[in-house]
């Protein structure tokens, strides 16, 4: 999520028709303190995320703080430090932590502030049960995903997840030949440039709640839609979800999160308002810090959805695109086939197969699909 762009959390009244509003969250000099992730107190990582926020007309939208101080700390004073990584990630390694006890987080940035998170117990998250979809039709077409989780204990009632995206794509046509400076001569198995993979991360707030249930069953709650005209769902496409148990004030942090962010922009939307987390400036009480730092374990899943297993939708390819009629070897278009291979690609051969005398051709944007995806697939593809 990108928390830089937040700032509408601070806004706690109504735009302006007239005069632009500046929300007093970006009014500082360097902008107030955001703080992402969650203490993660078994063998996985803890990473910690910090920035400040931006105004939403700047052309700025990322504003990492590096060179902070960041502990973990238990209720018993017992201290687990952060390393700085980089790009205003902090990180440690699994910190196995006694669930027993309460935490909280302490952070010192490089200019002497000190901020601090409430002490928190520990939270168990429950597994993700499955990670399912539904093919919808109204109001457009597409794949609608879903997850289902439980707790047996049913003590949790509030999960929140995130998840990254991975898909396999073509190109619009496959170009079965290349250039090697003086003439075009067939591909090598490794030189197709036709299949593609790419990867997103999500960026909403998906939240799920079994509070009003007799039962704590979050039951198909929905992830992301992917509508039938992306190419996400064109042939292999892979969900990998996280899911987090969260406290009943963490929830209630999140839902006006959501509501401030993702929410507004009819007069029937909810109305801006403040999002206090659990994060306190000690050095200045009055500064606000954005975030909420929950301490729970991480469930995670994986889900592949094949091509095969939906309807024959036909993807939107991005590029207008056509295959131009063949040129002759020796002439001016093939001259540009040979020497630009940046703009344009042979597809196929006309003519003896060992020496054709003329090639079909188009713009390399319609041919070759690593100009927006990587030709490696991602190391868990199967």
């Amino acid at each position: 999520m990108k928390w830089e762009c937040l700032t509408l959390a601070f806004v706690t009244t109504m735009l302006g028709c007239r005069k632009p509003y500046n929300p007093p969250a970006v009014s500082g000099i360097n902008g107030y303190l955001v703080v992402e992730g969650v203490i993660n107190p078994g063998s996985d990582s803890t990473i910690i995320t910090l920035s400040r926020t931006v105004n939403i007309s700047s052309n700025i939208t990322i504003n990492p703080v590096s060179g902070a101080v960041l502990t973990v700390i238990s209720d018993q004073n017992t201290s687990y430090p952060l390393t700085d990584a980089g790009g205003g990630n902090y990180i440690s390694a699994g910190l196995n932590l006694d669930v027993a006890h309460q935490y909280r987080l302490n952070i010192q940035t490089s200019d002497g502030k000190k901020y601090q998170s409430d002490f928190e117990a520990v939270t168990i998250t429950p597994p993700i049960d499955s990670i399912g979809f539904n093919i919808t039709t109204t109001p457009v077409n597409g794949v609608q995903v879903y997850v289902n989780t439980h707790d047996p204990t049913n003590n949790i009632k509030y999960y929140r997840w995130d998840y990254s995206e991975n898909w396999e794509f073509h190109s619009l046509y496959t170009s079965n030949f290349i250039s090697n400076g003086t003439k075009l001569v067939e591909r090598t198995p490794s030189q197709y440039v036709s299949d593609c993979y790419s990867g997103d991360i999500s960026s909403d707030i998906v939240l799920g709640s079994s509070a009003k249930l007799s039962q704590a069953t979050v039951y198909q709650n929905p992830l992301v839609f992917i509508p039938s005209t992306s190419e996400k769902v064109e042939t292999r496409y892979s969900v990998s979800v996280h899911q987090y148990a969260l406290t009943s004030d963490a929830y209630s942090f999140w839902i006006n999160l959501k509501k401030n962010t993702e929410q507004l922009g009819s007069i029937f939307d909810a109305q801006p308002s403040e999002t206090p987390g659990n994060l306190h400036c000690i050095t200045n009480p009055s500064e606000p810090v954005a975030g909420y730092v929950s301490i729970c374990t991480v469930a995670s899943k994986i889900q592949f959805i094949y091509g095969y297993q939906l309807p024959a939708w036909v993807p939107a390819y991005p590029y207008v695109c056509s295959l131009d009629t063949p040129t002759m070897v020796g002439s001016y278009n093939w001259k540009n086939l040979v020497d630009y291979p940046d703009l344009y690609l042979p597809i196929d051969g006309v003519g003896p197969v060992s020496n054709p005398t003329a090639f079909s051709w188009t713009t390399r944007p319609c041919a070759d699909c690593s100009i927006r995806g990587s030709l490696t697939p991602p190391s868990f593809w199967k």
